[in-house]
């Protein structure tokens, strides 16, 4: 994964509404991440699957983000 999809992937998390990361299971806030970073750029099958594992490992931090960006809201 490249410096430039982590930086792109962190701030559309910063920038999506919280209830939107809040809301979804697993799964789906996983291929919702994933269909937001495809839409700015194209992703082959390799750098899906490892974006996708990154989100994954990632989902307690990012419901963590979102809901002290809602408590501060």
């Amino acid at each position: 994964m490249t410096p430039l999809m982590l930086r792109q992937l962190w701030s559309l998390i910063e920038t999506t509404q919280s209830g939107i990361l809040l809301t979804l299971d697993d799964t789906a806030l996983v291929q919702w991440l994933l269909r937001q970073v495809k839409a700015e750029r194209s992703l082959d099958h390799d750098e899906t699957d490892v974006l996708a594992n990154y989100i994954q490992s990632k989902l307690s931090l990012i419901r963590d983000i979102a809901q002290e960006r809602g408590v501060r809201c």
